[in-house]
Order: structure tokens, then C-alpha cells, then sequence
């Protein structure tokens, strides 16, 4: 009787599922009338602001108990895939394949997209200066290591623009060819990663000696060749480069998040729920630091993140990076820009996007 009953709501399921799918080519046509109308109209084929309109619109319509962030991965891959009916995404980001800067890239954009690898940020800006790529990711800042400096530096000198940001949850764990701790004679990993998992490591891998890898996932790639190494990288890379779990989750701080930049030629539209990112440097004064707050404080508006960074131009010159709530259309925000204006020397607008959920 219960085989019986099961069986009834099997075929439920196949109703539904025959349904979805004829649902989602119905979709799908529609999609491709709007691309040929941008095609038209000579208009930008992604729109970044429409699809967070359309996972906004859906997680509030849903009700369970289907989950919330299973929804938004299947609608992303949705999305994704009917994008690339005009033409997928070209997406640069820091490689090898399965570093955590592909998973949040993956993330932002979906399985769909077109990944480009490239060796070091620097080419991730090259990618999409160029128009080789419509969008980059790159890494900006660990909860446990603080700042990607690099990344900072590209914006002194760089046009592109903040479109997006990407938390993403890094999970550490050690790897080799034979899934054996007395194996591993010496440790690859990305300059980084050794500070977010000290402790694990003094107490594991005393006197291992450690090397720097230009990533995770090439720590691994380099790992794979050689049975007297290991690897600090993600779950994914020890499956793409054939490698056995050796420890993992050995972070130090269970909540150790990174978050990504997505850089493109422009930023999307207001939200209601923005961040802008800036960069200025500041005139050699009395109060100087004091002054450069007072427009924000005035304004009302909440600073997240405040860094200095040497210029490289002279001695004690320093640009600073400030994150706050809110987007450049914003009246608050826009007064806020201009009377700092007053105390800068240059004042760069990196960017509004999206708060990452």
C-alpha cells in the first residue's frame, strides 16, 4: 500500500517536472526576443540589476520549504543559461581552475559562464580593459588575513569599475597524491593561506617547510607531480588534480570568509541596497584624517571599511580606501564625495554595487 502510494506521488513529480520544463523553454524564447531587441537597440545584452531584481523577487515570493539559497543557486544557473542563448559571459579570473576565485566566480555568474584563467590580478584587469572579458574577479580581502594589497594598487591606475562583491566561505584543507601525513616532505599553498591556519600547522607540520604557489589550485597542480608534497587548497582543486584529503577544515577561524570584487567597465544602477567604494589621498595638513570623516558623519552616512596604502610616488604619501553604505545617485552619498573633494589631492569613485548577501 505504501509502494502504491509512493508511486502516485512519483508521478506527481514527473507531471510537474514535464511542466517546469516546458515552462522554462517558454522562458527561454523570451529571452532571446529581449536579446534580439538589444541587439536592436544597440543595448548592453547583461544587465546585473535585472537579474538581482528577479532573485530578489523570487526569495520574497518563496515560502518554503524549498531553501532560500537553493533557489538562488537554480534561478543563477536559470539565468545563466539563458544568457548564454545570445552569447555566454566571459569571466577573467585569478587561475588555475578551481582556486577560490573561480568558486566565486562561479558563484556570482553560474556554471554557464565562460571562465578565463589568467596568471595574476594584474591580467584579470588586462582581461577586461581590453574587452576580452566582460567581467573580472578578484580577491580583496580575508576575515582572517585582512587586505589583498595587490588588488588595491590596480585601481590606482585603472578605469574599470566595481560591479559586484562576492563573500565566499574559505574552507582550507591539506592534500597530497597518497592521502598520508608522513608522505608530505614540504607544503605548496598561496602566500596567504599560512596565516589563516598557524595554529593547525605548528601543531601538525612542525619543521615542514612551506612555498609559496601563485595559488591554491597551483599548489595542488604542482602537488599532483610530486608524491614528497602537499598542498594547502580547496575540496574542489583535490578533486580536479586527482589528490586525497589529508586534514580538512584546518583554518584556524571556522568563519573565515573572503571577499571578491567582480571589476567591469561600469557599475550597475542603484538597488536600495549599495555599497561605494573610493580612493583619494589627502592633503599633508593639521586634522587632516579629522576633516576627511566630518562629510560622512554630516551626511549621515555609515563607513564600512577604511585602508591606507602607500602611493609608491613619495615618501609618506598615501591613498586611502573607503567602502560605504549607499550608492553614488544618492543624494547623501553624492554631497558626502564632493566636500571631501575640498581636502584631496585626487578623489577616484570606484565604484556602487550591491551589498553581497
Amino acid at each position: 500500500m505504501s509502494m502504491e502510494k509512493i508511486d502516485a506521488l512519483r508521478r506527481k513529480i514527473d507531471a510537474i517536472d514535464d511542466k517546469m520544463i516546458d515552462l522554462l523553454n517558454e522562458r527561454a524564447k523570451i529571452v532571446i526576443e529581449v536579446g534580439e531587441i538589444k541587439k536592436t537597440e544597440q543595448l548592453d545584452f547583461h544587465s546585473p540589476s535585472r537579474e538581482r531584481e528577479i532573485l530578489d523577487r523570487l526569495t520574497m515570493r518563496n515560502k518554503g520549504p524549498f531553501p532560500q539559497d537553493t533557489l538562488k543557486a537554480v534561478y543563477r544557473e536559470i539565468l545563466s543559461s539563458s544568457l548564454s542563448l545570445e552569447r555566454p559571459l566571459k569571466v577573467a579570473y585569478l587561475g588555475p581552475r578551481a582556486t577560490f576565485t573561480h568558486m566565486a566566480g562561479m558563484q556570482q555568474f553560474g556554471l554557464v559562464a565562460q571562465y578565463v584563467p589568467v596568471e595574476n590580478i594584474r591580467d584579470v584587469f588586462t582581461e577586461v580593459e581590453r574587452g576580452r572579458a566582460d567581467y573580472g574577479v578578484v580577491p580583496v580581502e580575508n576575515s582572517t588575513e585582512g587586505v589583498v594589497n595587490y588588488t588595491l594598487d590596480m585601481f590606482i591606475d585603472s578605469d574599470l569599475k566595481i560591479s559586484a562583491e562576492v563573500m565566499l566561505e574559505v574552507s582550507q584543507n591539506l592534500m597530497n597524491k597518497t592521502g598520508k601525513i608522513e608522505d608530505i616532505k614540504k607544503v605548496y599553498t598561496h602566500p596567504q593561506v599560512p596565516g589563516q591556519c598557524r595554529q593547525w600547522l605548528e601543531k601538525n607540520m612542525t619543521g615542514v617547510p612551506i612555498f609559496d604557489a601563485p595559488s591554491t589550485a597551483k599548489a595542488a597542480d604542482i602537488a599532483k607531480d610530486d608524491s614528497s608534497a602537499g598542498a594547502i587548497a580547496s575540496e574542489m582543486a583535490a578533486v580536479l588534480y586527482g589528490l586525497q584529503i589529508v586534514a580538512k577544515k584546518i583554518d584556524d577561524n571556522s568563519n573565515n570568509f573572503t571577499r571578491f570584487l567582480v571589476i567591469a567597465s561600469k557599475s550597475p544602477s542603484r538597488t536600495g541596497r549599495d555599497k561605494t567604494s573610493i580612493m583619494f589621498s589627502i592633503k599633508d595638513k593639521v586634522g587632516a584624517l579629522y576633516s576627511m570623516l566630518v562629510p560622512f558623519a554630516e551626511m549621515g552616512i555609515n563607513l564600512t571599511r577604511l585602508d591606507a596604502r602607500p602611493s609608491g610616488r613619495r615618501v609618506w604619501d598615501y591613498v586611502f580606501f573607503l567602502d560605504m553604505v549607499g550608492h553614488i545617485e544618492d543624494a547623501q552619498v553624492a554631497k558626502a564625495i564632493e566636500l571631501l573633494k575640498n581636502d584631496c589631492l585626487f578623489l577616484k569613485v570606484l565604484g556602487s554595487y550591491p551589498k553581497s548577501q
